[in-house]
């Protein structure tokens, strides 16, 4: 196959403090940086023009629906999706021009590794492989509102690269609870609309094991006071989840 040409897309809201490492990050590697922003009020606009990127707006759809409507729009079949607050590293860049040389398969993942208040996750929520590069003829975003994934068939041919993402998690705990707080509101209502059922059971024992996996299995004790608080926090992630869920069915009850 010749060497194929790469749309990279970033979906963005009120991201002036992260988008230029990431976009800084796609040049060399992408043919293509498209945002899809939803509306930002902050400088995202100003500084992603100035960067010279293609730049379009959309009303917000959710994670899934908006990427998918961000991969319609490039101009290249082939797609690197980034977050806005990641970036790539050296050697994922290296391993990404390599593949453009010679594409062999239909999805391509990745490890992200996190920084939390600047220092390196090696262990809890390592390596957290994601796809992030495929060919969007193949394959499409789930509809999930928060947490989505790349939809695979049975005949689709996958590969693992063993290079990272960057993820600077937040800049503060303020922001990281933040964040897991809306999370937790998008993912309860994922759920709801998929008629899960909450119980008592999963909001007890899902932040639980939420703890152990990230802490002890995945020995994010390692990561010292770091991986401690990363790990309580995703667990209170999940404890939020399950309890907003409740908290959906009943609203649903008393209408």
């Amino acid at each position: 196959m010749d060497k194929i040409k790469l749309s990279a897309i970033i979906i963005t809201h009120n991201e002036e403090k992260d988008i230029q490492e990431c976009i800084d990050s796609l040049k060399g590697v992408a043919d293509e940086i498209l945002v899809v922003d939803s509306f930002s009020a902050d400088k995202t606009e100003e500084i992603c023009k100035n960067s010279g990127v293609r730049f379009l707006q959309h009303e917000w759809e959710g994670y899934g629906k908006q990427k998918n409507w961000g991969n319609q729009q490039a101009a290249h079949d082939y797609i690197l999706s980034l977050d806005a607050d990641e970036r790539l590293s050296d050697e994922l860049k290296e391993a990404i021009l390599n593949i453009k040389k010679n594409w062999q398969y239909d999805v391509y993942s990745v490890n992200r590794l996190t920084y939390f208040l600047g220092r390196k996750l090696k262990y809890c929520l390592y390596p957290n492989r994601q796809i992030r590069l495929f060919d969007r003829r193949e394959t499409r975003w789930n509809d999930n509102k928060v947490h989505e994934k790349i939809m695979t068939g049975n005949n689709i041919k996958t590969k693992h690269i063993n290079k990272n993402i960057i993820h600077p998690l937040k800049r503060s705990i303020h922001e990281h609870i933040e964040t897991l707080n809306n999370y937790s509101t998008l993912s309860a209502q994922d759920s709801f609309d998929l008629g899960k059922k909450p119980g008592i059971f999963k909001l007890i024992f899902s932040p639980l094991h939420s703890f152990i996996k990230n802490y002890f299995i995945k020995l994010g004790f390692l990561d010292g006071v770091f991986g401690f608080l990363v790990s309580i926090n995703v667990a209170h992630y999940s404890f939020l989840k399950y309890a907003k869920l409740i908290e959906l069915y009943k609203n649903s009850k008393r209408k």
